[in-house]
């Protein structure tokens, strides 16, 4: 009975080692909100529908876009990387733009993701002083941020210009400005 009990324990672990073997596949996040994981720096967008967060979800930190309407979180493909900080998020009136503040190797930086063309860019690359909380206006032209430039923290207001895509609700005419 002893070898058959050996033989046992032997066939059970090389089963166990098989199958961990086998390509992991990470779970999904749940589709609420509320859930185990800690989300925190919640943002509105300016038509109530999307809620931007920062999440640990996927064992990183990532900002989540979350459709209250539909109750689901949306994709955001290039925005999370896996070895940028991401907080701070802000909103444009639609959610078509989401400006945060990206940290590569502890150097925080403005950045927006336009969801339209799925692009990040980082605005204050060539900047060279501490950056903090930013907020984007609601048809996405003005981005407004604290900065360390004189030694205190004041408060800077980003002009992207009259070119730029605005943030408006489909069908609504833009005066010039």
């Amino acid at each position: 009975m002893g070898v058959d009990l050996t033989k046992f324990y032997i066939a059970v672990s090389l089963i166990s080692l098989l199958g961990a073997c086998q390509s992991f596949k990470r779970p999904e996040p749940p589709a609420t909100l509320n859930s185990r994981y800690n989300d925190q720096q919640p943002a509105l967008s300016g038509d109530g529908r999307w809620l931007a967060l920062v999440s640990n979800r996927n064992n990183s930190n990532e900002i989540l876009l979350y459709d209250l309407r539909g109750k689901k979180f949306i994709q955001l493909p290039g925005l999370n990387q896996g070895n940028v900080i991401l907080e701070s998020p802000s909103l444009s009136r639609t959610g078509r733009y989401l400006v945060y503040i990206s940290s590569v190797q502890g150097r925080p930086d403005v950045a927006i993701y336009d969801r339209a063309t799925r692009r990040a860019e980082i605005l204050t690359q060539n900047y060279r002083n501490w950056v903090r909380n930013p907020q984007i206006s609601a048809d996405g032209r003005y981005i407004v941020f604290e900065t360390a430039r004189r030694g205190q923290w004041d408060i800077e207001v980003l002009d992207r210009g009259p070119l730029i895509e605005l943030d408006i609700p489909d069908g609504t005419p833009v005066a010039n400005p």
